[in-house]
């Protein structure tokens, strides 16, 4: 079923030092995403194995490209041909390959010694097909991680003279409708590799012989995304990379570049620090100079009828194939949307449940551990559930890897699961490519990092969670420059893991689940389950759907019997959080077991069979039912936290549960309360793990800061419903309701900002002991920092220029006889000064993490006046307000100062306030 990937080193003729004639490419776009490659390698200089790998059985297909030898079968070319007359014409076909091995396929591999050559036939030059870079070995740090998923383009091959060009198309731009020339003369496409014809044309096919070294470079970019990582300039370095594996069958020719990158010397530190951090050298390499990376290049045959193209609805979510279509003027949008599906149609079309003709298969990486592979199968065969709704049986496939396979799924021909492993990793992701013609996925590789495994909790709950830079560089290796989507970024496994811990946490704490015991496992393998449907959804075509979770209630969350039947959540692709009870509480289920209605619906969208007449009228009959409850959707933009977009609709998040996430906030801060208890009452045992107690404490940080973040979003927040015009009547934004906003509010000020929320005894503190293992141990646990990551993320969101100007706004979306009670910026901006500076009505003494909180309002109060935009424009209003705030405060600051009385540390604390008060007050703004 699967050839083996032979293997061959490169080395060229002449040797240079690792570190030497670089040369930085002129190729800078972001790699690195989800496969890795299992190949066996030769180091440079030793000769390649002496038989090939077993290739596929000879087809029509492979006959008509392969050379005359069997397709597949290791051919020796006899007798070469006499030399040209012209000395500067290419040799004979014959001679370049006497004594070489093949491999016959797509464009057959010939292999001689060091040397490889790709045999292009000239019927293919000028025809487009799939070409693909994945990422099969790498760095293990900063985003570069193996197994990992890269660039693909559609391509061709261009011949100019004795010169062959590999030439991304321009898909971004078409004229479908008719004026195709002028698109082409418009748009450039690119240059991907190029090099001299190796050979003369074949006297019998008339293919030529490329050199497959001209592939020893920087296709991917990947030096850009090296610079970025470490800020030094590594390179490729040709000299010292080689052709190190090889395929081919009838539909697929894949070479594996083991490449070479370095940089000529790590620069001195600075003698004086910079004030902007900067990115340490690798450390996860033995030499910081030097690193090899392997790169998967696949060359695939795109279908020779594209499949039908089906056009998105907004109102569900599924990946796009997207262009601009200029062939016809007389639309107002000339963007086209493709939904990006599989190919699958039923093996008997009149039957009510029919095999497909070609199954969705994907193969488990043999790294997968053995005691994870049931929960990893069980995620991908629960979407067969969904499409045997819509008339197909067994449509999705998993199969295993054999764990002495010497074959890969690295290449463009496989869907597969893979597990890898870094030095920093913790996330999953499930990209896919898909044919740009008409949104047909040909190629799906799902990376699981090992965030599952018990050493992991260190990393996930230890640290202060997935940062902005590990996001940034997330988002660099999925290549979503390319895309143009954030949406392509998925946290969910690094997420889904701290989720996990903190239930784990809880439960041990209450002596209901033992460390490592078997409920523990199974509790871990049901959230690999809950992860894989996830991540194979993605590669099913479908989207984050924000608003899932909203569609169960929270009386349905604690029926156990509900639970079970029906998962915790309306879709399986939310970043839905743990179905916690609370102590007294009958529990039950803990995360999402099966698909939930939005699932079937996405799919039906997507993949339910219809004919050409009746299709757009069954799409929209399909897309209409977005008005039911239980089929609520909302996407990354609409969830916010990157760009300019921050999140208005407060039912659109990131890890809330049930139909109302303010009440399940609340909630979440009584279960860190509990598990804080817990752990202080806990006495140490012998042998327990030094940061046990350590980890527990910062569990509950990490869900108080995911929830301050969330219930900030409530203030000044607007419900938004995906009609399309005219389809419903239905208002697309409606203000949340005031005393939803003002309960959010009230919430903020007596939960998350106060002292009491955050008391720990001095016993606990003074156990909680570093790893004297680990030269970065750090110290003592700071408490204040993590009580003020907490508060300052709604702090901030409060006081957002986007805040003010919603509820500025607000108004206007209300009709004039509803407007009485809406809630004012000026209500929002007293009720907040009121609770963080409450002591100076009641004058009493101020604890030192409520003196912090008071002097983060200060700055950003003090930014507002002065540089917040001037006191003109869309902002006048909100700094006018901020000013009035600010004035009162200074007053109640002159009072306090006034009465003394205090200790030393608030009486100078007060003083300093006040001080920095009026001097923000009296300075001059900085005008905008």
């Amino acid at each position: 079923m699967f050839t083996s990937r032979s293997t061959l080193p490169f080395s060229p003729m002449t040797p240079a030092s690792p570190l030497g004639a670089l040369k930085l490419s002129s190729l800078a776009a972001a790699v690195a995403l989800l496969s890795a490659c299992a190949s066996t390698t030769a180091p440079t200089g030793q000769a390649p194995a002496t038989a090939p790998a077993a290739a596929p059985a000879a087809s029509p297909a492979v006959a008509a490209t392969a050379p005359a030898a069997a397709p597949g079968a290791s051919a020796t070319v006899p007798g070469a041909a006499r030399p040209p007359t012209d000395p500067t014409a290419p040799k004979p076909f014959a001679d370049i390959i006497k004594d070489a091995k093949v491999q016959g396929g797509l464009f057959p591999i010939w292999r001689k010694d060091e040397k490889v050559w790709l045999e292009v036939p000239k019927d293919k030059i000028g025809k487009p097909f799939l070409f693909t870079a994945n990422v099969a070995n790498a760095v293990g740090e900063r985003g570069l991680y193996a197994s990992q998923m890269g660039m693909d383009q559609m391509v061709e091959w261009r011949r100019i003279g004795n010169q062959i060009q590999l030439i991304a198309l321009n898909t971004a731009f078409r004229g479908e409708g008719g004026g195709k020339a002028a698109v082409a003369q418009a748009f450039s496409p690119s240059l991907l590799a190029a090099g001299p014809v190796a050979s003369a044309e074949h006297p019998e096919r008339k293919s030529v012989l490329v050199d497959a070294s001209m592939f020893l470079s920087d296709i991917p970019g990947l030096s850009t995304r090296l610079e970025a990582a470490y800020r030094l300039p590594f390179a490729a370095d040709r000299a010292n990379s080689y052709i190190e594996a090889s395929r081919a069958d009838a539909t697929l020719s894949t070479l594996t570049a083991r490449m070479h990158f370095a940089t000529p010397r790590i620069p001195a530190p600075p003698l004086t620090p910079s004030p902007v951090p900067m990115p340490t050298p690798p450390q996860a390499t033995p030499d910081a100079r030097s690193m090899f990376v392997s790169f998967v290049y696949s060359f695939a045959a795109l279908p020779e009828a594209p499949l039908r193209p089906r056009l998105s609805d907004p109102r569900l979510g599924h990946f796009m194939e997207s262009f601009t279509d200029l062939g016809n003027d007389m639309k107002a949008n000339a963007r086209v949307h493709y939904i990006k599906r599989w190919r699958l149609e039923k093996q008997d079309p009149n039957a009510a449940l029919s095999e497909p003709v070609k199954p969705i298969v994907y193969w488990m990486d043999k790294n997968i551990p053995a005691k994870y592979r049931p929960a990893v199968e069980a995620g991908i065969v629960e979407w067969n559930k969904a499409f045997e709704k819509i008339g197909f049986k067994n449509a999705v496939l998993a199969k295993q890897q054999p764990d002495d396979a010497d074959w890969d799924n690295m290449d463009a021909g496989h869907a597969s699961i893979r597990w890898f492993v870094g030095a920093d990793v913790g996330f999953a992701i499930g990209p896919s490519h898909a044919d740009p013609r008409s949104g047909e996925i040909l190629d799906a590789d799902i990376g699981m990092s090992d965030v599952f495994s018990r050493g992991s909790r260190r990393m996930i709950v230890e640290d202060v969670g997935f940062s902005a830079l590990q996001a940034q560089q997330a988002t660099q290796a999925l290549g979503a420059h390319r895309h143009g989507a954030a949406e392509a970024l998925c946290t969910y496994a690094h997420d889904a893991a701290s989720e996990m811990n903190f239930a784990l946490d809880v439960l041990e704490a209450r002596g209901d689940v033992a460390p490592d015991s078997p409920e523990a496992e199974a509790f871990v393998a049901a959230v690999i389950k809950d992860t894989i449907m996830h991540e194979v959804g993605h590669t099913l075509g479908l989207k984050h759907n924000f608003k899932a979770s909203t569609t169960i209630s929270q009386k349905q969350l604690q029926d156990k019997a509900y639970t079970d039947a029906n998962g915790i959540s309306g879709s399986v692709m939310d970043y839905n959080a743990y179905n916690l009870a609370l102590k007294g509480e009958a529990p039950t289920t803990f995360n999402n077991t099966t698909l939930g209605a939005y699932d079937y619906w996405a799919i039906e969208y997507a993949y339910k069979p219809i004919s050409v007449e009746n299709e757009a009228a069954e799409l929209a009959k399909i897309a209409s039912r977005s008005t039911e409850p239980a089929l609520a959707y909302a996407d990354d933009a609409d969830a916010g936290g990157f760009g300019p977009y921050d999140g208005m609709d407060p039912l659109a998040n990131r890890f809330d549960l049930g139909d109302d996430p303010l009440a399940y906030y609340k909630k979440r801060l009584k279960l860190s309360k509990e598990l804080w208890t817990r752990v202080q009452d806990r006495k140490p045992e012998v042998g327990d793990d030094p940061l046990r107690q350590r980890r527990a404490l910062m569990s509950g940080f990490n869900q108080l800061f995911r929830s301050a973040e969330l219930v900030g979003k409530y203030v000044g927040g607007m419900h938004a419903l995906r009609d399309l015009p005219g389809s419903t009547g239905r208002a697309s934004f409606k203000a949340v309701e005031p005393a939803k906003q003002r309960e959010a509010l009230q919430f903020l000020a007596s939960g998350l900002f106060s002292v009491d929320s955050f008391k720990f005894k001095p016993e606990f503190l003074s156990t909680l002991t570093i790893d004297y293992n680990e030269w970065e141990r750090g110290g003592p646990l700071n408490v204040p920092a993590s009580v003020a990551r907490v508060q300052l993320v709604a702090l901030d969101r409060l006081l957002s220029q986007n805040t003010a100007l919603r509820l500025m706004d607000m108004p206007a979306y209300v009709p004039e006889a509803q407007r009485k009670g809406l809630i004012s910026l000026n209500e929002v901006y007293g009720t907040l000064q009121g609770a963080i500076w409450s002591e100076l009505k009641s004058g009493s003494e101020i604890d030192r993490l409520r003196r912090n909180l008071q002097r983060e309002h200060l700055k950003r109060l003090q930014a507002i006046l002065t540089k917040g935009g001037g006191a003109s424009g869309q902002m006048a209003d909100a700094y006018a307000l901020a000013r009035l705030q600010a004035n009162n405060l200074a007053a109640e600051l002159r009072a306090a100062v006034a009465k003394g009385g205090q200790t030393v540390e608030t009486r100078a604390h007060l003083a300093e306030s006040l001080d920095t008060l009026n001097s923000a007050l009296k300075a001059s703004m900085s005008r905008s």
